[in-house]
């Protein structure tokens, strides 16, 4: 949220504004004079002003008066605060329309909860620009619209509120808008567990408003290979032993004119590739066992973790369809790439399971701020969702402590001799010797399959492998 900080005590001001913008996640403009802050304010209105009282060239009630004679300024919350407080300054502040008085030196906890107040009081007949709560207060309920609130968060329907704190996560939805624009574009979204790729994918179903067409998704890593295909096109009653009389639909055909969502794409079948490619060129499938044709109105959208451009390479993805799919590209990148929007994110989380779980949470510390950007997050953002959710489960405090997220760092502690037992992305250990990879890597396939009594799908399942591709890979390693 923006705000106009009003103080003619620098050092205050300072330190309230960095308060405001680095705990708190708000666009702070600081200024040591009132009516510089009215010129401001008339320019672009603020939903927030905090001000003291006693400032040169108008005093803060003045200010006050000022704000409230225009337009905008009804929409406004306004909190005065003074180091010299008595009933008649409150009873003035309150009659020239503030909506709070406060003491300096201020109270950070007092202050929220008075943010909270205008916020609850306001909401109804807030501006354009939206409610008054703070992110580090509440979060407002879902809206039907995912656009893109003050920069930061995205309101998007079935999946609450987002946010969107990096230059390059902006950048990606700035793609979606321009994807979503044509339906016949297929999309391949590529990114690491957990950064994002189903809000991305959504985002691009969606647009600038809701959606009421359908978004069907398909886990391809989760699905036979025997089952896919009727599971994508459907099948004719009578297909094969054991099909329905009635038949079935298949996913493509209930997503007609909305979105397909193919998860972990790198997954499919390769034998099913060419039939998936052939419906995105001519707009048509065959069901299973079928002789009529099917026209299709859908958008298909792949996501995968893993490189396909390698799986291509390896033969284990086609060529064809991999360009197909790359017309419409949009990688997430990890969380560690996007350390700037660390701080902000685990304030949204903290916020939200807070409110869920009616805990004291409202600010987090600077040791435990540089903990949380120093950590790797090999999980990425849902790891981080994840240690929010743990913390204020098990703990309730003002601020969150580095103290509180001891058990992130306790694995990393344990060197390469110390516990095999588990590998983890940013927990390996590397020996000084140097490491024979291939050995390595048919040492992790041999166990998989000792710890699944040599069942290679369960196997499979485990190592993230699709069961040809472990067999692949046990005719090179063993």
């Amino acid at each position: 949220m923006r705000i106009l900080l009003v103080d003619d005590e620098t050092l205050s001001r300072n330190a309230l504004a960095a308060f405001l913008h680095d705990q708190m996640g708000h666009e702070v403009t600081p200024c040591d004079d009132a009516q510089e802050a009215l010129e401001k304010y008339i320019s672009k209105p603020y939903p927030l002003v905090l001000s003291a009282i006693q400032i040169p060239r108008m005093s803060g009630l003045d200010l006050v008066k000022s704000i409230r004679e225009l337009a905008d300024g009804v929409n406004t919350g306004i909190i005065l605060f003074t180091p010299t407080p008595n009933v008649a300054t409150a009873v003035e502040a309150l009659r020239h329309g503030a909506d709070d008085y406060l003491q300096k030196p201020l109270d950070l906890e007092e202050l929220d909860a008075a943010i909270g107040r205008i916020s609850r009081t306001r909401k109804a007949s807030a501006p354009a620009e939206g409610s008054l709560a703070t992110p580090a207060l509440e979060i407002p309920p879902n809206g039907p619209s995912p656009r893109l609130q003050d920069s930061n968060y995205i309101e998007l329907p079935g999946m609450g509120r987002v946010g969107i704190f990096s230059d390059a996560m902006k950048a990606a939805v700035t793609m979606t808008r321009r994807l979503h624009e044509d339906r016949t574009i297929p999309v391949l979204i590529e990114g690491e567990t957990g950064t994002g790729k189903e809000v991305i994918a959504h985002l691009i179903h969606h647009g600038e408003q809701e959606c009421a067409a359908p978004f069907i998704s398909i886990n391809c890593s989760a699905i036979s290979p025997n089952l896919f295909e009727s599971e994508l096109f459907g099948y004719e009653g009578g297909a094969f032993t054991g099909a329905r009389k009635s038949g079935i639909i298949g996913k493509l055909e209930l997503a007609q004119g909305g979105t397909l969502f193919l998860d972990e794409i790198g997954d499919m079948p390769l034998d099913l590739q060419p039939k998936l490619l052939r419906a995105l060129q001519e707009r048509e499938i065959y069901r299973v066992g079928g002789l009529k044709k099917v026209p299709l109105d859908v958008r298909i959208i792949g996501a995968t973790n893993r490189n396909l451009k390698s799986l291509v390479d390896e033969g284990r993805f086609r060529q064809d369809l991999y360009f197909r799919l790359h017309v419409g590209w949009v990688h997430v990148p990890p969380l560690r790439e996007q350390k700037e929007a660390i701080i902000p994110l685990a304030q949204m989380f903290q916020n939200q399971y807070a409110a869920a779980r009616k805990r004291r949470f409202r600010f987090i510390s600077q040791e435990a701020r540089a903990r949380l950007i120093d950590y790797a997050w090999p999980g990425n953002i849902r790891e981080l969702q994840n240690t929010l959710d743990r913390i204020v489960l098990l703990h309730d405090d003002i601020e969150l402590r580095k103290e509180h997220l001891n058990f992130l760092t306790q694995d990393a502690s344990l060197n390469w001799e110390a516990d095999r037992s588990e590998i983890k992305p940013g927990y390996i250990g590397l020996p000084p010797q140097g490491l024979d990879l291939a050995g390595l890597e048919s040492e992790i396939v041999r166990k998989a399959l000792q710890l699944f009594g040599g069942n290679k799908t369960k196997a499979a399942q485990y190592l993230g492998l699709t069961r040809s591709a472990l067999r692949s890979r046990l005719q090179k390693l063993l």
